[in-house]
């Protein structure tokens, strides 16, 4: 649900970037829920021409049929292929048993691990160990190719899956200029104020509440408040707790790992439950901002949306995800310096996880049925898809048109409302809109933060040079010269407060049914209860209903599920610190 939201943040925004695929009204043409017929009709016509057809069953595409437009001419123009896509968030889930109970999913599968499992468990994906040294630009990405294969059910050295998103970084490095949560103020707010420094949580609600006295409304007149909450994804990600808290704890260098919190030290667990840990403080931190009259009254209540219409209307003065910036930094706010950036508060250390070395955790795979010319050009058609050009091509776009190339080598950005208003693509790559042909496959392999080896630069283009320059607002140049850094993530590393987790993805054990039973129970305690201590009155009934929460959790299993849990995230642990 969130990714679905966040894409129409993204979009709505302008936000965009071109691993952002279109997905037009032409999917409705090829939508199907009957496993995959009108998929296959299709691919019928379209073979008859002699062009060879390869089927992607594909998890993350939001657009199902044939590839078309400027990226089919790209592809086609390479390898004499077609891609026809099947979508489950198309044709509906249920296509997913439909086709592996025929035996055949797909002759070119991108799939979660779980069903990456399964499908290498009943004999539908093959292993491509033997020919993997071959395709060179695989092959860069051996080391991670072959450290998300061990992590399969009986692996024995075998490749099966070609992890996604993948970065040729390290496990612990950390690329982008902005981390995931950190406070975020409006930089005219702050500067009326004089820039102060703040030492914690209390001179954050100071500043906040000097903001909201100064201009208590918006430009509409609606009541504008620090922060609005929003209830609805309450539980998700793995994580008991309330979203909006779980999150800032991540602010104090911590990471809750199911019913524990991973401390700031990456090695060792402590319970949700410590008054001394990061989700008490993080409570007790909205609890005295709401006390000092800074919290939206329909926190708790109001639906994600409706949080969301509040920023877009400046009726919010803190945000914490990176992305809620979306909602209102425009270029005309970046450019008159009323848009939300990082502002340090001095005894916050940050929590991030890596580049994702290893991958998003999806991986593409080869349907075993397929014959020898197929299996060929598939390899063929990866490789190319994790060379710099295929990156180029899914990242930056068509040289000419999204980008212009520098007497350095390095990109300079052009049409960048391209894939936003579906301009019109040059006739020499099919003509059409750019949207409408833009990569469907929707998922790389290799992440668009990672470097291009041609000229040194990320493939991203907010993260070029001439990109940088080219945006480089007064604001941006004020907060340079307060902090002494170009961007957020940088003042974070000169100044010790980012605490980097490598980024591994392993298997981890599910819950017994006893389990499940105790989660489900602990975090309705937890979420409920936590609600109520936000509007406590004062900090001894805070603590009156901290101690009846915890009374109540340790009834429903919590010691026993925290104990589960330690033994269960201890695996990722070690494989983490294994990178340190």
């Amino acid at each position: 649900m969130k990714l679905k939201k966040l894409t129409s943040v993204l979009l709505a925004s302008a936000m965009l970037l071109t691993s952002l695929a279109g997905c037009g009204s032409k999917a409705a043409d090829v939508a199907t829920t009957d496993g995959g017929n009108t998929a296959t009709q299709t691919t019928e016509a379209a073979a008859s021409d002699g062009t060879m057809v390869i089927e992607i069953y594909d998890e993350a595409a939001n657009y199902q049929g044939i590839q078309e437009g400027w990226f089919a001419k790209v592809v086609k123009d390479r390898f004499d292929i077609e891609l026809n896509i099947i979508a489950p968030q198309v044709a509906g889930e249920a296509i997913y048993q439909t086709r592996t109970s025929t035996g055949n999913l797909g002759d070119i599968v991108l799939l979660d691990s779980v069903h990456l499992a399964d499908c290498v468990k009943n004999g539908l994906v093959k292993d491509i160990s033997g020919d993997l040294a071959n395709y060179s630009n695989l092959a860069a990405y051996t080391e991670q190719i072959s450290y998300y294969n061990s992590g399969l059910e009986g692996n024995n050295g075998e490749i099966y899956g070609i992890p996604t998103e993948m970065m040729n970084t390290s496990p612990t490095s950390y690329s982008q200029d902005v981390i995931y949560s950190s406070p975020l103020l409006r930089w005219d707010l702050y500067k009326e104020l004089g820039c102060p420094e703040m030492k914690d949580l209390n001179d954050l609600i100071d500043v906040l509440a000097q903001m909201q006295a100064a201009h208590p409304t918006n430009e509409a007149g609606d009541p504008v408040y620090a922060m609005s909450l929003w209830p609805d994804w309450d539980g998700n990600d793995n994580m008991i707790g309330i979203a909006n808290v779980v999150q800032l704890t991540t602010w104090y260098g911590e990471k809750i790992k199911g019913s524990a919190i991973l401390n700031s030290d990456g090695a060792t667990f402590s319970k949700i439950t410590d008054k001394d840990k990061s989700y008490y403080k993080i409570l007790q931190f909205l609890n005295h901002a709401y006390k000092a009259g800074i919290v939206d009254p329909d926190s708790g209540t109001q639906d994600w949306n409706a949080a969301c219409a509040k920023m877009s209307a400046g009726q919010v003065n803190l945000m914490w995800y990176s992305w809620q910036v979306g909602f209102w930094n425009s270029q005309d706010r970046l450019d008159d310096g009323t848009a939300f950036i990082y502002i340090p508060v001095a005894d916050q250390n940050y929590y991030t996880e890596a580049d994702a070395y290893f991958g998003s955790g999806r991986a593409f795979g080869i349907g075993s049925g397929v014959d020898e010319a197929k299996y060929k050009k598939i390899l063929e058609f990866l490789d190319w898809y994790a060379s710099p050009e295929g990156c180029t091509f899914q990242h930056a776009g068509i040289e000419g048109f999204n980008y212009e190339v520098n007497a350095d080598g390095t990109y300079t950005a052009i049409n960048t409302n391209a894939l936003m208003d579906n301009l019109p693509v040059p006739e020499e790559y099919g003509g059409a809109g750019y949207s409408d042909g833009n990569n469907a496959i929707n998922q790389w392999i290799v992440g668009s933060s990672s470097i291009n080896p041609v000229n040194g630069e990320s493939y991203a283009k907010d993260y070029w040079s001439s990109w940088k320059e080219s945006t480089l607002t007064e604001m941006k140049k004020e907060w340079q010269s307060q902090f002494g850094a170009d961007e957020p993530a940088e003042y974070m590393k000169k100044n010790n407060k980012l605490v980097i987790s490598p980024n591994v993805a392993v298997s981890l054990a599910s819950d017994t049914p006893d389990m499940e039973l105790a989660r489900t129970e602990c975090n309705k305690a937890l979420c409920d209860n936590s609600w109520k201590m936000i509007f406590a009155k004062d900090d001894a009934e805070f603590d009156a209903m901290w101690d009846a929460m915890v009374e109540t959790m340790n009834g429903v299993g919590y010691e026993e599920l925290y104990a589960f849990d330690c033994e269960k995230y201890q695996v990722e642990v070690d494989a983490k610190n294994s990178y340190k």
